[in-house]
C-alpha cells in the first residue's frame, strides 16, 4: 500500500474496499474483521506519509446503526450505534479509525454511512438482485418457477446505486474533513412491495416460496434514513424513482443470463 500510494499521489480517496456480506460474516467473523479493518488500516497509515495528503472517503453503513432502541424512525448521525451483526462490528470499527485519524493527524477524512443502495450490476447475493435474476432465469425456463425468498416484511431505505455514487462525488468534495453524513432517501419501502413491483415486470406468472435458509438470525424490522445534515452541506436528493432502479436491474439480469 505504501508503494502504491506513494507512486499514484492521489488527490482523492474513495474507499469501499470490503467484505460486505452479512451473512458471510457470522460464517466467519475474524475474516470481515481482519480484511475491512486491517485493509482501511494499512491505507490511512499510506496515505498519512504522504507529503500532500489526499482527501479520503471512507464508506460505512446502516448496519453500523444495528438495532435502534424505541419506535422506528428516521436516524441521523447522532442515533447511538448499536451493531448486531459482526459486519456491522467491522463498518464501526472502519468509521471510527477514520475518525481516529483525523483526530490525531489531521487527515482529510471524510465518512459517511451509506444506507441500502441497489440497481444494475450489483451481486445475486443481495434480495433485489437476488429477485430480479431468478424472474430472470425463470422466463428462459432456466430455474423452475418458484421464487426464493427470505424476510419480507422488513423495510429499508433504498437508493438507486447511481445516485448514491453522485453522492460520494459530493462528499469528497464538499463534506468537512472529520464529519460524518447519512446517505438515503428518507423513506422506507417493505421487500414485499418491492417484490410485488418486479413479479408486476415479470413476463410471467411465479410463485414466491419462503425459504428459511435465507432468513437472517438478526434482521433489524424498519431503516429509515435522515440524510438532512448532507443535504444541508451540497444540496444532494436522489433523483431516479425506485421502479425505475427495479426495471433497470431486472433488465440487467435478463441480458446477463440470456448471454450466458
Amino acid at each position: 500500500m505504501d508503494a502504491l500510494v506513494k507512486r499514484l499521489r492521489p488527490d482523492w480517496v474513495f474507499h469501499l474496499a470490503a467484505l460486505s456480506s452479512v451473512a458471510d460474516s457470522w460464517a466467519d467473523p475474524a475474516a470481515t474483521l481482519i480484511n475491512n479493518v486491517g485493509a482501511q488500516a494499512n491505507l490511512l497509515a499510506a496515505v498519512a506519509r504522504l507529503v500532500k495528503q489526499p482527501r479520503v472517503l471512507v464508506v460505512g453503513s446502516t448496519d453500523e446503526y444495528g438495532q435502534p432502541s424505541g419506535r422506528a424512525r428516521a436516524l441521523d448521525e447522532d442515533t447511538p450505534l448499536r451493531p448486531v451483526t459482526p459486519y456491522g462490528v467491522s463498518k464501526v470499527a472502519q468509521d471510527f479509525l477514520a475518525f481516529q485519524y483525523y483526530l490525531s493527524l489531521k487527515l482529510p477524512v471524510v465518512r459517511v454511512r451509506a444506507f441500502n443502495h441497489t440497481g444494475p450490476r450489483q451481486s445475486s447475493h443481495f434480495a433485489i438482485p437476488s429477485f430480479a435474476r431468478q424472474l430472470a432465469l425463470i422466463e428462459l425456463g432456466r430455474q423452475r418457477p418458484a421464487l426464493r425468498v427470505g424476510n419480507l416484511d422488513v423495510r429499508r431505505d433504498f437508493t438507486d446505486v447511481r445516485d448514491m455514487v453522485r453522492a460520494y462525488r459530493l462528499a469528497i468534495e464538499k463534506g468537512r474533513p472529520g464529519a460524518v453524513y447519512n446517505l438515503g432517501s428518507g423513506r422506507a419501502v417493505s421487500l414485499r412491495r418491492i417484490l410485488a413491483s418486479l413479479m408486476g415486470m415479470s413476463r410471467r406468472p411465479v410463485p414466491v416460496r419462503v425459504d428459511r435458509a435465507l432468513i437472517r438470525t438478526v434482521d433489524p424490522r424498519t431503516y429509515i434514513c435522515d440524510a438532512g445534515r448532507f443535504r444541508r452541506a451540497t444540496g444532494w436528493r436522489p433523483q431516479i424513482p425506485l421502479g425505475d432502479t427495479l426495471r433497470d436491474t431486472l433488465e440487467y439480469w435478463r441480458r446477463v443470463e440470456a448471454a450466458s
